[in-house]
């Protein structure tokens, strides 16, 4: 199972781009709902979460997402659970991928450490030692996905994708989509 951790204020085309893709590519994914279940985007725009964060099922749990946005980044590291369901994901050798300002969460957590890894430009300086890839829209090292922005939000998917179910499914999913 695939979670998608939505605080208030989540960059939306980082949260709705993944999970869109990923169920094309017929991967389970939830999305979770940090302060609720109706939790509003950095646009303003409502999202029905499939379930709350306290039900998450740990155990069941293949990546956990974390989409940017300044303040849903915020609300990730506002809430201990959800920084706990994180923590949890890397410390049992699950994937953890973040984007846009998101990755900031997994150095704090100390996750990228050492690790090559992309943020959004200007939060280089959150990013404690991960070793900044330049000019990418994602990274992968490891079981860690890092995506730059928005604007690469497709790519970031696809890794999910090439990550879970290999990269000929991830090319399935781009020719599907016609991205060029």
């Amino acid at each position: 199972m695939v979670y998608v951790l939505l605080g208030t204020g989540f960059e939306e085309t980082e949260a709705i781009t993944p999970i869109d893709l990923l169920r094309r590519a017929n991967i389970p994914v939830m999305s979770v709902g940090i302060q609720g279940k109706t939790i509003y985007g950095s646009h303003n725009i409502a999202v029905e979460a499939d379930i709350l964060l306290e039900q998450m099922n740990l155990s069941d749990l293949d990546m956990i997402v974390l989409p940017g946005g300044l303040k849903g980044v915020a609300s990730v590291k506002a809430s201990k659970d959800a920084l706990n369901a994180v923590r949890y994901a890397f410390e049992n050798d699950r994937f953890v991928a973040a984007i846009c300002a998101a990755p900031t969460i997994l150095a704090q957590l100390g996750i990228t450490d050492g690790r090559n890894a992309v943020c959004y430009p200007g939060c280089e300086n959150e990013m404690g030692t991960a070793r900044m890839v330049p000019d990418s829209p994602c990274v992968r090292d490891g079981k860690i996905i890092t995506g730059t922005s928005a604007g690469c939000a497709v790519p970031f998917a696809l890794e999910l994708i090439s990550a879970l179910k290999g990269q000929s499914e991830a090319d399935r999913i781009a020719a599907q989509i016609v991205i060029r």
